[in-house]
């Protein structure tokens, strides 16, 4: 098993995930910020809580990379928009994963779902 599908494993279970793209200059990382985390079809999703006009989100997709530190990890990574084909199963891991949450509801609603993230190790396509 590689090292990403054993941290993939690790972050199904847990609800420690921080995130950190890079800041404009593509060389400095933003300040690491915690987000709920789901694993779908053995791919890794994130929401950001106010939709697009979050920092980190329009980080993500401006500079495409940054970091996650989860699971005792540190790891580079990329990101690209999630696949809006993946949304309802996306939405089923993020109700099964946070189930009794009051912050639930709105993580499936229509602004978070528009800033659907995949993560993906660095160097590595996925999907």
């Amino acid at each position: 098993m590689t090292k990403w599908l054993r941290t993939l494993d690790r972050i199904t279970t847990s609800d420690d995930l921080h995130i950190a793209p890079f800041r404009a200059d593509g060389v400095t990382y933003g300040t690491p910020t915690w987000i709920w985390s789901v694993v779908v079809e053995g791919r890794l999703f994130v929401r950001a809580w106010n939709g697009q006009r979050s920092r980190w989100y329009r980080s993500a997709m401006a500079q495409r990379a940054g970091r996650i530190i989860t699971a005792g990890e540190t790891l580079d990574v990329e990101f690209s928009p999630g696949d809006p084909e993946l949304n309802g199963l996306i939405d089923e891991a993020y109700r099964a994963k946070y189930a009794g949450s009051p912050y639930l509801p709105p993580m499936v609603a229509a602004g978070p779902r528009g800033a659907t993230v995949e993560v993906s190790p660095k160097g590595k396509q996925s999907g």
